[in-house]
């Protein structure tokens, strides 16, 4: 019988997406690298626990639950969570930013300086600039400011931003200049906190780390036809990495229309999150024979080893 895997999720560093396996093991996902796995035949789906303890009923979660914990284990973690505003005397120092994901979709947030750049990875941004850093209330407060001042939202739904990447502007500038023009208007905002340090604007862009650079040269198609809704016991999903944004595998899969652009190819979305809580199994060249969720206006989709893949 083959080994069994369960995901811990994806993470991004320095070199690139990598997805992470109970007990510590990652693989590191490169563009054109085969993506492959099963779902156990007769398996369910268990809760993922909370702030590293295992759930202690392992209570059955929905398969399109992108949180995998059940009700008990999903408040103990948001308890927990800067992003809830449940915390307030975290001492680190925190940045301010402006993350944009498409025109006209731009929000504001705020991270532990210690992380660098790897929450704007994890959220999908395509472009960010930092605004500011200073202590998590301060922070907080200039969230809040610019928020209401500027009419941006502290977040914004995966399928929205899903629904945008396919419709980038093609050059770093253009994707820079939303970004620029919110960030001369929030410095020049009355009402910052003392203890918050302003930022010049410096527009980072992560079209290239994300792939996204060239995506319909290498598939023969523009953009995603449709999403992975769940996976399902006994369920398969294969195909190639061509691009990578958040937690979102860009997969180049087989769908039988051999004499059309992109060579019998289309591009499906995977988003990790929905792999946590199941038990994987390594496959062959197995296809795609879980639930997809067709975008709208899209074309019709159709041993031992160091980690799963």
């Amino acid at each position: 019988m083959a080994q069994a895997w369960r995901c811990s999720g994806l993470r991004w560093t320095a070199d690139g997406p990598v997805l992470r396996w109970a007990g510590g093991r990652g693989s590191a996902l490169t563009w054109g690298k085969r993506v492959a796995f099963g779902v156990t035949e007769g398996g369910v789906r268990t809760c993922v626990g909370a702030r590293g303890n295992a759930c202690p009923i392992r209570a059955v979660v929905s398969g399109r639950s992108t949180g995998a914990r059940c009700e008990e284990c999903a408040r103990l973690d948001r308890a927990h969570s800067v992003a809830a505003d449940t915390i307030a005397d975290d001492p680190r120092p925190y940045h301010v930013y402006l993350a944009w994901f498409g025109p006209g979709m731009t929000k504001v947030g705020i991270t532990a300086l210690e992380r660098g750049s790897a929450r704007l990875l994890e959220q999908g941004a395509v472009a960010f600039s930092w605004l500011g850093v200073g202590p998590l209330m301060a922070a907080r407060r200039t969230e809040e400011l610019l928020r209401a001042a500027l009419g941006v939202p502290d977040r914004i739904p995966y399928a929205d931003k899903r629904a945008v990447r396919a419709a980038l502007p093609g050059s770093a500038a253009e994707r820079a200049a939303e970004v620029e023009g919110l960030h001369a208007r929030a410095v020049g905002l009355g009402g910052w906190p003392e203890s918050l340090e302003r930022a010049s604007c410096q527009v980072v862009d992560h079209v290239e780390a994300f792939g996204l650079t060239g995506l319909a040269e290498l598939t023969g198609l523009a953009s995603a036809v449709g999403a992975v809704s769940e996976l399902v016991a006994g369920g398969v999903v294969g195909g190639e990495l061509v691009a990578a944004a958040g937690p979102d595998l860009h997969l180049a899969v087989e769908d039988g229309r051999g004499n059309e652009p992109g060579g019998g190819r289309s591009v499906v979305v995977l988003d990790t999150r929905l792999m946590t809580g199941w038990e994987l199994v390594p496959v062959g060249d197995g296809g795609l024979t879980v639930p997809v969720r067709e975008f709208k206006g899209a074309k019709e989709s159709a041993g031992v080893q160091d980690g799963l893949f």
